[in-house]
């Protein structure tokens, strides 16, 4: 597979050079991102050695080393060593514990390591099997937790050879300026290759080793799906047949104007709390990427939360493409030629707002939406996609996005809410097909311009 050029390397970097040893790093995220690969390449280049443990094939010699000699860690390290046949040198070598989930033993070892302080440790893992196979070990404090993400809009550019292209695009927007047009629509064709194939590295490897082959890519993102649907299966609590009802029609959810989640549309007189470790579960495993309604973003997002009302959008969008159509419906690559030049007469708009949701997930934000109910029109009047924040405590703003995928539309809503909360408002956004422009104090902006925000 094709290696690639990721941002949390650059936080890898900054975990080795402030924290001397004191934190094992426990890399957390969905399946198939890139985790175990970026962790074996930051020790390949940083380190005098390094060891990867993977756990789904650790032998029982390693096993047991952790069972029996963490009391005696000279014996414990003399054994990891030989095993591996590497080398280990003193504050020079890094030990990587893959798929950690898969021997929590392992895991409740890092306090002890760490303590020790001869070498660091990168964890990498499942993020929702990491939070369910704790059973009667402790959870070492000794542990500093970072999200890993598929690949986002600028690093899928990194890999096509696009690095000026970013650049451009950065400056762009830094000077609120358009771009040149046959460089704005050159972006646009970059930006739907990226909805088509989506972040996970896998996709990425096939579809740029084959000549662009968007058949290749949806390949290994149906691979993926199925390994998804795999893990849902193995849930033990009684919630699974829900996690797997809600993951179903997350395509069907977001192809209707409101994209919320209706429970009813799950089964009769169902509930938020009913669902409610539905939600969590895709939440936490990162497949999906919830986003909630905030009922007053006058006084803040999450303390205004609505857990009522829900949307569930998929955590990688050429995922969401491979999981709406089956194989049938593109295998005549007539789908791929609609997206890539917006020609798609259906569900456009879904595709759009996803990818807008996972890069604001990749840059750091939590997902918030609005609506306000007319009670005399008996419908909803407001709608706002998505919500973020400066994040500030003693100057709070917001900033509403509202996403658009056709070139012809208009902001009833936004004005609505730009005037209701005029106070709070920083700066307000419409995420477009067309160029940039600043218009009523609103940025009008491409969506592969998102990723700057």
């Amino acid at each position: 597979m094709i290696l690639f050029r990721r941002k949390i390397y650059d936080k890898l970097l900054d975990w080795k050079k402030n924290t001397d040893g004191c934190k094992a790093l426990l890399i957390e995220g969905a399946r198939r991102i890139g985790k175990s690969t970026i962790a074996e390449e930051f020790g390949r280049n940083e380190y005098k050695s390094y060891i990867l443990i993977d756990f789904n094939m650790a032998s029982e010699v390693v096993r047991n080393a952790f069972r029996d000699y963490l009391n005696d860690l000279d014996t414990f390290f003399m054994i990891i060593s030989s095993e591996y046949g590497v080398k280990l040198h003193r504050r020079e070598s890094l030990i990587i514990f893959d798929e950690i989930q898969k021997f929590p033993k392992a895991r409740e070892a890092v306090k002890y390591l760490v303590a020790d302080g001869r070498y660091d440790y990168i964890e990498t893992g499942s993020l929702i099997s990491i939070r369910e196979n704790v059973e009667g070990i402790t959870i070492p404090s000794e542990e500093r937790p970072i999200n890993m993400y598929p690949l986002d809009f600028e690093e899928f550019a990194w890999a096509m050879g696009e690095e000026q292209m970013i650049d451009y695009i950065r400056k762009c927007f830094s000077d609120r300026k358009p771009m040149e047009q046959s460089l704005h629509a050159k972006a646009m064709l970059l930006f739907r290759q990226y909805m088509i194939v989506g972040g996970m590295p896998q996709s990425l490897s096939a579809y740029i080793g084959n000549d662009r082959d968007f058949a290749k890519a949806d390949m290994e993102k149906r691979d993926i799906l199925t390994l998804y649907r795999k893990d849902i299966m193995r849930i033990e609590s009684g919630y699974r047949t829900s996690v797997m009802a809600i993951y179903d029609q997350i395509p069907a959810f977001l192809s209707k104007s409101e994209r919320r989640i209706v429970m009813s549309k799950i089964e009769k007189g169902a509930t938020f709390p009913k669902y409610h470790d539905t939600f969590f579960w895709l939440s936490e495993s990162m497949i999906a990427n919830e986003c909630f309604n905030c009922a007053d973003p006058n006084i803040g997002l999450s303390l205004n939360e609505d857990r009522t009302y829900v949307k569930c959008y998929m955590g990688d969008t050429g995922l969401l493409i491979s999981h709406t159509f089956d194989e049938n419906e593109i295998s005549d690559s007539e789908l791929y030629r609609e997206i890539l030049f917006g020609k798609l007469s259906v569900n456009e708009g879904m595709f759009y707002e996803n990818a807008v949701a996972q890069m604001l997930v990749a840059a750091g934000h939590k997902l918030y939406f609005y609506v306000r109910y007319d009670e005399s029109k008996h419908r909803n009047d407001v709608e706002i996609d998505f919500i973020i924040s400066n994040k500030s405590k003693l100057k709070y703003k917001i900033c509403p996005i509202e996403v658009k995928s056709k070139e012809r539309y208009s902001t009833v809503s936004l004005n609505k809410f730009k005037t209701k909360f005029s106070q709070r408002i920083e700066e307000s956004y419409v995420i477009h097909p067309k160029n940039f422009k600043i218009e009523d104090k609103t940025l009008y902006l491409p969506p592969y311009m998102v990723f700057c925000l």
